[in-house]
C-alpha cells in the first residue's frame, strides 16, 4: 500500500465555483502556456501559467478523467500538484449541441458589433466556446 502511496500525487483542482478535484493521481497532463506538461510524484516544484485546454488525469490504467479549463495557473511540489483554474468542467459535460448554438451566436453578435472593446470582447468569447468544442471533439 505504501508502494501506491509513492507512485501518486495529490491532485487539486479549484475553479472559482467549487473544488472539482482533490485526489492522488498516477499522472496529470496540463495544458501550460508554454506547451503540455505531465506532472507525477517527485515533480520538481514550478509555478506555471495555463490556457485554455483539456486536464487529463491518469487514477489507474484503466481509470482516467478529462476536465477542460479555460486557463489558470498550476503549482506543482513533488508530493502535490494544486490547479486554479479560470473555469473548470468535466469534458462529459460540455454539450456539444449548446456550444456549438452559441458559438454561431457569437459570430452573429461579432458581425454587428460597432466598437473594437465589443468585438475584442466578443472574440474572447468565441476563442474559449471554441476550445470547449475541440475538447469534446478531442
Amino acid at each position: 500500500m505504501a508502494e501506491a502511496a509513492q507512485n501518486t500525487i495529490q491532485f487539486e483542482l479549484v475553479s472559482p465555483e467549487r473544488r472539482l478535484v482533490s485526489e492522488p493521481v498516477k499522472m496529470a497532463v496540463i495544458p501550460g502556456t508554454e506547451g503540455q506538461f505531465g506532472v507525477l510524484a517527485g515533480h520538481s516544484a514550478l509555478v506555471a501559467a495555463l490556457k485554455a485546454g483539456i486536464v487529463e488525469l491518469q487514477f489507474s490504467e484503466q481509470e482516467s478523467r478529462r476536465i477542460f479549463i479555460a486557463g489558470g495557473f498550476a503549482d506543482v511540489t513533488p508530493e502535490q500538484c494544486t490547479v486554479l483554474a479560470e473555469e473548470a468542467i468535466n469534458v462529459a459535460d460540455l454539450d456539444e449541441a449548446e456550444l456549438t448554438q452559441k458559438a454561431a451566436d457569437l459570430n452573429e453578435d461579432l458581425g454587428i458589433a460597432k466598437e473594437d472593446i465589443d468585438k475584442a470582447r466578443i472574440l474572447k468569447r468565441l476563442a474559449l466556446v471554441n476550445a470547449k468544442l475541440d475538447a469534446v471533439a478531442a
